[in-house]
């Protein structure tokens, strides 16, 4: 007679949140079924993707290596205290993929060995930095977007391949206070250098010509000021005199308008100029109506990282703690700067991203340096995917699904991480704070020598 089968407990857990872009969906329902996500409802394919993947780490296998060798959590912590602790210029960089409480942790530890401060999309992010630095912003939450923007920009950015759900739950048929029909009750409009998805389903698409961003937002803003336009600019910019006329005066005379841009803005001729431009634009506009502006950030709690770093240090990414206090400097202190004049003698990458890329000469000084790592990826994958096999590597719990904690979504808004599912591995926070706290006993252990060495007075 066969046995019956064993059941299952198989659990829903409403509200949970996806980390997979900037949108950071609140509203994604998992079925766990025996210890497996086996259905993420309202997630779209990335999210899906993530949620679903094998997250069923062995409890049995090693949680860090040190030179390659199998070692004890505790003595792997101890071996990367002792590198950041006899470094001379130690480099701290990543922490796009941790919860802020973490991030805030590895602030900390940098602050405490006097480390050069990083996260991975710095290069990326730094020109938006720096123009906000110059401008300032006039922003918006995605809440206010959705219940009342009538006009929509899309500027060097494809939010249908790299963000799906924002249209749905944002900003082109989500239905508001304001915008009860959803798409019906918007004008959207795509300015970029080639069609993208979005383009296609956009009210107007401006192909503009390569390396042109900066010129096509002056020639709006002296528009919109009243200056006209000069002869050549149509055969500049590749855009009609007409339609950058028509496209100012919707700017002017609509009720809410909001402008995205992404990386493709800042990743032409001009950088961070072309940002500067976008947000002068947008002041410009609120002498007529109310106009907003924000960056679509990436995957991952990169909007975290920032405001963690710049609360903790009153500056965005790229700090410098070496003089015993914080410094920045973008093109100074960024790690591929720091990496690449071959100052840094020693690495921690936290929750490092191995897409993100660095120069030939970066890659080749982080490649001969006592490097640490904290991963929530498998180890086996670890050296194919950062092209060497770290000195130290900690593997960390995946936060979101194993550890709690608090991300920020692209418009700096903070929402709370609950897990589904239990992990042998450490949590980041808790790895990080025994580092610092092993440190500091090497720090008083040297003050005690010091102080024995010269003797009584």
């Amino acid at each position: 007679m066969a046995s019956a089968p064993i059941p299952t407990l198989t659990m829903a857990y409403p509200n949970r949140i996806c980390n997979q872009c900037g949108c950071v969906c609140d509203d994604i329902v998992l079925t766990v079924e025996a210890g497996t996500i086996t259905h993420a409802e309202h997630a779209c394919d990335k999210g899906r993707a993530w949620f679903l993947a094998n997250h069923s780490y062995s409890a049995e296998g090693p949680k860090a290596w040190v030179k390659g060798q199998p070692f004890s959590l505790t003595a792997a912590i101890d071996t990367a205290a002792e590198i950041l602790f006899h470094a001379r210029y130690p480099l701290i960089f990543g922490l796009a993929d941790l919860p802020c409480e973490a991030q805030r942790q590895a602030v900390s530890v940098a602050d405490r060995v006097g480390a050069c401060l990083d996260t991975t999309l710095s290069d990326e992010h730094g020109a938006f930095d720096a123009a906000f630095q110059e401008v300032g912003e006039v922003t918006c939450s995605l809440g206010e977007v959705k219940n009342r923007a009538d006009l929509v920009i899309f500027w060097g950015t494809d939010p249908v391949t790299s963000h799906p759900r924002h249209g749905e739950r944002f900003s082109l048929e989500a239905k508001g206070l304001f915008t009860p029909r959803g798409r019906a009750d918007r004008f959207v409009v795509v300015v970029d250098v080639e069609e993208t998805a979005t383009a296609k389903q956009a009210d107007l698409f401006l192909k503009i010509q390569k390396d042109c961003d900066f010129e096509v937002l002056w020639a709006l803003r002296g528009l919109v000021r009243g200056v006209p336009l000069r002869e050549s600019m149509q055969k500049q910019t590749g855009i009609e005199d007409k339609v950058l006329l028509e496209f100012s005066n919707r700017m002017k005379g609509c009720r809410f308008g909001i402008l995205f841009f992404g990386p493709g803005l800042c990743a032409t001729r001009g950088r961070q100029r072309n940002a500067e431009a976008a947000l002068r634009l947008v002041k410009d506009l609120n002498d007529f109506t109310r106009f907003y502006a924000k960056p679509m950030s990436g995957p991952g709690n990169v909007s975290g990282a920032e405001n963690v770093v710049c609360w903790q240090t009153g500056y965005p990414p790229s700090v410098h703690f070496g003089q015993g206090f914080p410094r920045y400097n973008l093109a100074e202190y960024s790690a591929k700067e720091v990496l690449s004049r071959g100052e840094a003698d020693a690495a921690m990458m936290v929750a490092y991203d191995p897409k993100t890329p660095f120069s030939p000469a970066a890659c080749k000084r982080l490649s001969s340096l006592p490097t640490i790592l904290l991963t929530s990826h498998t180890e086996n994958q670890l050296p194919l995917e950062i092209g060497f096999r770290p000195t130290v590597i900690i593997l960390t719990a995946l936060y979101g699904i194993c550890e709690a904690g608090t991300v920020f979504r692209m418009d700096d808004t903070p929402l709370p991480l609950r897990p589904v599912l239990s992990s042998t591995r450490p949590f980041a926070l808790d790895v990080l704070t025994n580092l610092e706290k092993r440190i500091q006993e090497l720090q008083t252990q040297r003050h005690v020598a010091m102080k024995n060495e010269q003797g009584p007075r």
